[in-house]
């Protein structure tokens, strides 16, 4: 791409021009919210995926993840946060209807599990496709343990319009390709990672976890106890993020380029044909049985653990890869959000605005490419966030030079308030800037951070992390069964689970092929 360089402040300018306030109201959001079921006791409801709900295998809203007991919720691109709100709410009011007793655990870390096998691998039919699924998940079971998959998050789909690309492209003087809106999509990644700390300062809220989460593992941790069973950790904000969760130690020795699409997909592709000799004691075929798809160091792409990725619409059986390869980055996934215990949906309006502003930013700031050191920097720098992102005086690294974690943050919400005005101006409102306040009171005193918020509630009345979490789930459980459904009718709702079940029996009737056969073939293309 032959690149027309403009700084921030540029940039920053050219979006006060018609062709981009016209069509920056048209940036798009979805959300994948994650969510435990849990029995009125708070412990793991073991039940199957109730059937009034659907087959989670062609169901295009309400699914489930590594387990029958995690539930996902997904809705589909729109312009308007009050929109996607109003759809996750219907879906919870909906499944709250469709699960007698049992309610939807309000948090990231898991409740109260007695064993860990006693967490269902999520079942998904009978098809080959099916089957894939289900011995992908046997092998995350076997190679990281079911505890750690359990852990909930909510997913940020983000995305700008054609219009939006068309007056950037014009502005930098290059045609409005595919590869061109991809590259530009990477500079937005990258500078995502450089700042990916900042998510959980401002988000986490995960720092603290029962104690029957580490059962039989070893910790690094310093770990203080209350109540019957409860670690936390004072300064953490999100236990989540940390090695204790939703990471891969065997993928640190991976080089995931974002430099570009093309090396994205080229060192992805290479992680899941590298052998691991450490996944290599699972069986993966069919005469010594399915434990795992492959022993390569993903087994496919799903496996890669990252804050953010780049994204593209697969079409059946697509490799994500081949997709992007193919049709380019369509839109971003943030996968660095916590579960907000705060809000009944796992996430609140606010997240929104900011996250618009943040995202603009990103893609507004000169990137330059990731050196090694770059990438090292930004992993230590989240490590060290996750971990004790609001003890005084944190440093972090920026360009091989020390800064603390209050100045870095101060710098960043100066610039970001200068985004903010300018989607507040092309949105005819002030959310925008209202938003990053509210954000910057959490950089101001790190006592209004959902971590702290959390872990204060737990210290001031002595309780259980699973405790207050039981309570908020009846609490939000009573509260939808109160509400209107807004945008989702129950009727349409029930359509769509009879739709996905004939889908589901339709996928099974057609396979004329071994299980052995369909993954030969799949790993081939």
């Amino acid at each position: 791409m032959a690149i027309h360089s403009l700084t921030f402040a540029e940039r920053l300018t050219a979006l006060s021009q018609s062709q981009f306030q016209t069509s920056l109201p048209n940036i798009k959001h979805g959300i994948e919210r994650e969510a435990l079921r849990v029995n009125p006791t708070g412990g793991l409801a073991t039940t199957g995926h109730p059937e009034a709900l659907g087959a989670t295998l062609t169901h295009d809203t309400i699914t489930t993840d590594f387990s029958e007991s995690l539930m996902e919720f997904i809705t589909p691109p729109e312009k308007e946060p009050k929109t996607t709100l109003a759809q996750l709410a219907d879906i919870h009011k909906f499944v709250y209807e469709n699960i007698g007793e049992e309610r939807l655990w309000p948090m990231s870390m898991p409740c109260f599990v007695n064993k860990e096998t006693n967490i269902p691998i999520a079942q998904y039919g009978s098809s080959n496709v099916a089957k894939m699924k289900e011995v992908y998940r046997k092998g995350l079971h076997n190679r990281y343990g079911s505890m750690m998959q359990v852990i909930a998050g909510v997913h940020f789909n983000f995305s700008f319009s054609d219009e939006f690309w068309q007056a950037w492209c014009d502005l930098h003087k290059v045609e409005n390709t595919v590869d061109n809106r991809s590259s530009y999509y990477f500079d937005l990644i990258r500078n995502f990672r450089t700042l990916a700390w900042l998510v959980p300062y401002l988000y986490g809220a995960s720092p603290a976890l029962c104690q029957s989460f580490l059962e039989g593992k070893e910790n690094k941790f310093p770990f203080k106890k209350l109540g019957r069973g409860t670690l936390y950790l004072p300064y953490a904000t999100s236990l989540r993020m940390s090695d204790l969760g939703y990471t891969n130690s065997e993928q640190s020795s991976l080089n995931i380029d974002y430099n570009d699409l093309q090396s994205y997909v080229n060192s992805v592709r290479e992680a899941i044909h590298t052998p691991s000799e450490h996944y290599s004691v699972f069986s993966s075929n069919e005469k010594e049985g399915w434990e795992q798809l492959n022993s390569n160091v993903l087994q496919i792409e799903n496996e890669l653990y990252s804050p953010i990725r780049p994204k593209q619409v697969a079409k059946s059986l697509e490799k994500p890869s081949d997709a992007l390869e193919s049709r380019g980055v369509s839109y971003i996934e943030v996968r660095a959000l916590d579960v907000n215990p705060f809000s009944q949906l796992g996430i609140h309006e606010n997240q929104f605005y900011f996250l618009d502003v943040f995202l603009l930013y990103c893609l507004l700031k000169e990137s330059p490419k990731f050196t090694q050191p770059a990438y090292d920097e930004s992993d230590d720098n989240l490590d060290a966030v996750v971990i004790e992102g609001r003890k005084p005086g944190l440093m972090l690294k920026h360009e091989g030079k020390a800064i603390s974690l209050q100045d870095w943050s101060t710098e960043l919400f100066a610039e970001f308030k200068e985004v903010a005005k300018i989607l507040d101006k092309a949105n005819s409102n002030a959310k925008y800037s209202e938003a990053v306040e509210r954000e910057f009171d959490k950089v101001k005193d790190p006592n209004n951070t959902p971590s702290a918020k959390w872990l204060s509630t737990l210290l001031e009345h002595d309780i259980d992390n699973s405790t207050l979490g039981l309570e908020l789930a009846f609490e939000y459980k009573t509260h939808a069964s109160g509400l209107n459904y807004l945008h989702i009718t129950e009727d349409m709702f029930h359509q769509q689970a009879k739709d996905s079940i004939a889908s589901r029996i339709k996928v099974e009737q057609a396979d004329t092929k071994s299980f052995a056969v369909f993954i030969q073939d799949y790993f081939a293309r």
